[in-house]
This record gives structure tokens, C-alpha cells and sequence, in this order.
């Protein structure tokens, strides 16, 4: 196995957002609900757990959106945008996966915010194997 194996793929799925950086985010946007969270990881007092399943939910106010990053992620982004034209806010921490079919469906009808550098997420010892975005998606017109 190669040191570089697992940095492309799909096992570690959630990636705990630095505190900072939602901390200025939150300064920002001034959150209602995180829709997918862990209960050790949730960053607003309201959110949806994995056993909640925060795609069957009504998303309202002002979202954060820090997703799972494996094969799902392209329905929570579906799920982010159709919620933005119901009235919600929804911000969201992605990879910036630009070759990606959820990228180019949705992502580029959002405000993106391209990150520099790389993330540390959680407690992790290193910087994110991959670069990250921030994207914005608001009823249009």
C-alpha cells in the first residue's frame, strides 16, 4: 500500500469543520442549523444527526453544510440548492471538486468562494488532501 492510498478515496466521510474558521463563517451568516452532524461535531445548537437524516428534513433559515465527502455528497448538494429555492440560506464547506458532475450541476449556480491553502479539519495532524470551497446558494431573484 502506498502512502498517498487513501487520500483520494471515499472511507473517511466526515471531516470535522475547524472551529476558527465556522467561528468566522457564523460572524457572517449567524447559522440556525447545521444539517448533517454528529452530536460531538455539531456547530449550531439546532442541527440533524446521520440517525435523523437530515435529507428527508425541511432545511430552514440559515444553513451551515459541512457534508459527508464520500459518494453522497452530490445529494447533499442537490438537497442544499432545491432548499435555497424555498427560501433557506444554506452555506456550505466542500472539496472543490470541479470535475465533478454535482460541482457543475450545482455548485456553479451557487456563490463559491475558493479557499487558499488547505484545511485542518477536526484534530486531524495534518492539512486536507484536497482543496476546499465554500459555496452559497440563496433564492435567486
Amino acid at each position: 500500500m502506498s502512502l498517498t492510498s487513501g487520500l483520494f478515496t471515499s472511507k473517511k466521510g466526515e471531516w470535522a469543520t475547524p472551529q476558527i474558521f465556522f467561528n468566522e463563517l457564523d460572524a457572517e451568516w449567524h447559522f440556525d442549523l447545521d444539517v448533517c452532524a454528529l452530536p460531538s461535531n455539531a456547530k449550531c445548537q439546532r442541527y440533524f444527526t446521520p440517525d435523523e437524516d437530515g435529507l428527508t428534513k425541511e432545511w430552514r433559515g440559515v444553513c451551515w453544510m459541512n457534508p459527508p465527502y464520500g459518494r453522497q455528497i452530490g445529494r447533499w448538494i442537490r438537497k442544499a440548492y432545491e432548499s435555497a429555492q424555498q427560501g433557506a440560506v444554506v452555506v456550505c464547506l466542500v472539496p472543490a471538486r470541479t470535475d465533478t458532475a454535482w460541482w457543475h450541476d450545482y455548485c456553479a449556480k451557487g456563490e463559491v468562494r475558493f479557499l487558499r491553502g488547505r484545511l485542518r479539519f477536526g484534530n486531524g495532524k495534518g492539512r486536507a488532501p484536497f482543496p476546499s470551497a465554500i459555496v452559497v446558494f440563496r433564492k435567486k431573484g
